[in-house]
């Protein structure tokens, strides 16, 4: 039985991966839920995907209609609301061909939407950044908290300078104005779908089933349930200690190759179409201009992308759990939706 509870808390990107499963959870928990969307008309099929997993009867979930790239909306959307889970963010599934088109977005929106937040009178903003604004600079694995990816290293693409300087906006924006934030900085977001929303990790494991990589890159990166990764966010909202700080959400980190190892032991069915040739670097480096998805990581091939999750652990009291039951989940869901 769900708690009632008096508060409101705003979902931005609710129609996403990450910002379905946290207006799930915390529906499940008895807050009301008002997700922003950039049009209003994918409202009804968005609270279908959510309310259809159940568990969400006692809370009420609204919408407002307001856009990263505009000021519109985002002071009405927060009028009333507790707090504020920032998930929406551009997130490509090609590099695009000015690198503005993802960082203007990303920043600007995020200002945009703790500007309103305080206007508001919102008192916390848990802002969904991610381990690529950490794990790419001068520290060494297993990362932690205190380090920062440098935007000008070789290995950073534009979505990861997206995250960097939306983050970094957003602890200079709040150590002036307020509200309270905390940032939540998860791995590789697999799990079970609402919906049809796969996102781009999911997308992933979509092509590995449907044979759509010849061969697999040496590209590793922690795996976060999406489920764990809603959890982290209610529990960055409520617990006391979170003000100010940001957290590694993730647990093990998986290869392709692993990630290809688990399909073919737990879905035989598809593992014909599963790739087993490994990518030496030097020729992934070759092909990489013909490729759009190794594109995206070519430069970090074999770079040791290894977490400390301890800290969630410890002031959060977060626990993931394992990095196989998220593939593994991706793809069931992935086949009850008969998108593989």
């Amino acid at each position: 039985m769900n708690v009632r509870t008096e508060a409101t808390v705003a979902v931005t990107g609710i129609g996403g991966f990450v910002g379905r499963h946290v207006a799930l959870f915390l529906l499940r928990q008895g807050y009301d839920v008002r997700g922003t969307v950039r049009d209003l008309a994918r409202a009804e099929e968005i609270e279908r995907s959510i309310r259809a997993a159940g568990g969400t009867e006692g809370a009420k979930l609204s919408f407002a209609e307001a856009d990263l790239l505009a000021e519109p909306g985002w002071v009405d959307a927060f009028t009333g609301v507790s707090c504020v889970m920032h998930t929406a963010s551009p997130f490509p599934a090609r590099l695009p061909a000015n690198e503005v088109e993802l960082i203007d977005p990303a920043r600007d929106g995020t200002l945009r939407v703790l500007t309103a937040a305080r206007a508001s009178g919102v008192r916390r903003v848990v802002l969904t950044s991610s381990v690529a604004a950490v794990i790419y600079g001068a520290g060494r694995a297993p990362y932690t908290e205190d380090d920062w990816t440098d935007p000008q290293s070789p290995l950073v693409t534009p979505y990861y300078r997206s995250k960097i300087f939306a983050e970094r906006a957003a602890w200079d924006y709040a150590a002036d104005n307020g509200p309270d934030l905390v940032v939540v900085n998860p791995g590789m977001v697999l799990g079970p779908l609402l919906g049809r929303e796969i996102g781009t990790s999911v997308a992933v494991v979509r092509n590995l089933l449907r044979g759509g990589y010849p061969a697999l890159p040496k590209f590793s990166v922690p795996i976060a349930d999406v489920r764990d990764v809603a959890d982290a966010h209610l529990r960055a909202m409520t617990v006391a200690d979170a003000v100010g700080e940001r957290f590694l959400i993730a647990g093990e980190t998986l290869s392709l190759a692993d990630i290809a190892s688990v399909l073919r032991r737990k879905f035989p069915a598809h593992a014909a179409k599963l790739p087993k040739f490994i990518l030496p670097n030097w020729l992934a480096g070759l092909a990489a201009p013909f490729d759009t998805g190794l594109r995206l990581i070519v430069r970090e091939l074999g770079h040791d992308a290894r977490i400390s999750n301890e800290k969630a652990r410890r002031v959060l009291g977060w626990q993931p759990r394992t990095a196989e039951e998220a593939v593994t989940t991706s793809v069931e869901s992935l086949i009850g939706a008969g998108l593989v």
